[in-house]
């Protein structure tokens, strides 16, 4: 579960629509039993999302927007064009649900 960082970019692939967006988890602060503090933590997930699941992102998921996500994780390599390796971690939606 987390927060939608940016409006979904919206394209089509071979005629099937593609929305990609960013989405922030955060793990609370917290203090351990021997009083050492763990500050909060964020970190950012790239959401890939195909077919029917881009239309929703498209129509009604926004900036800020809650999400409960699950799908698959997946990374890919490819070699842009400086000849650099680029590497992106990458979650498949398979269900979501916008929280209100």
């Amino acid at each position: 579960m987390g927060n939608v960082g940016a409006d979904p970019e919206i394209r089509y692939v071979e005629k099937r629509q593609l929305a990609t967006m960013s989405l922030a988890t955060n793990e609370p602060a917290r203090t351990l039993t021997n009083g050492t503090v763990i500050p909060e933590r964020t970190e950012w997930h790239r959401l890939v999302m195909w077919d029917r699941h881009a239309e929703l992102a498209e129509k009604y998921i926004r900036k800020g927007s809650r999400l409960l996500i699950e799908g698959k994780i997946r990374t890919r390599t490819w070699e842009d064009r400086n000849a650099i390796h680029r590497t992106v971690t990458e979650i498949y939606v398979e269900s979501l649900d916008i929280i209100r």
